[in-house]
C-alpha cells in the first residue's frame, strides 16, 4: 500500500515558477514508478510528467515539455514536478500517481495509487 500527499500549490502569475511535492508512504517507493497528472475544470484528467522506477528516463506531455521538470530523491520517498513559464491554461488540480509496474506511463489506468491533488492557478 502507498499512500501519496501533495503539496506546493498556489496561486501564481502568468510566467512564474511552483515546485509540487509528492511524499509517498510505503518502503516500495523506490521500485514505483511516479506521475503527475492534472485536471482543469470540466476536462479529463491528462498526463503532465512521469518517472520510471530508476529515475532514468522520464516523459512530458507536449505541452509542458521544455517549461516542467520531474524528478525524484529516494530518501526522502518524494517527487517533484517543478514548473516554470507557467501559462494560465496550466491552472488545474494536479495529481501525483504510483504505477507498481514501475515503468512510467501516461495512461491513468495503469497507476494503483493516487494523492488528493493540490490546486495550481495561474493568473493572466
Amino acid at each position: 500500500q502507498v499512500q501519496l500527499v501533495e503539496s506546493g500549490g498556489g496561486l501564481v502569475p502568468a510566467g512564474g515558477s511552483l515546485r509540487l511535492s509528492c511524499a509517498a508512504s510505503g518502503r516500495t517507493f523506490s521500485s514505483y514508478a511516479m506521475g503527475w497528472f492534472r485536471q482543469a475544470p470540466g476536462k479529463a484528467r491528462e498526463f503532465v510528467s512521469a518517472i520510471s522506477w530508476s529515475g532514468g528516463t522520464t516523459d512530458y506531455a507536449d505541452s509542458v515539455k521544455g517549461r516542467f521538470t520531474i524528478s525524484r530523491d529516494y530518501a526522502k520517498n518524494t517527487v517533484y514536478l517543478r514548473m516554470s513559464s507557467l501559462k494560465p491554461e496550466d491552472t488545474a488540480v494536479y495529481y501525483c500517481a504510483a504505477d507498481s509496474t514501475g515503468y512510467r506511463s501516461r495512461w491513468v489506468v495503469q497507476y494503483n495509487y493516487w494523492g488528493q491533488g493540490t490546486q495550481v492557478t495561474v493568473s493572466s
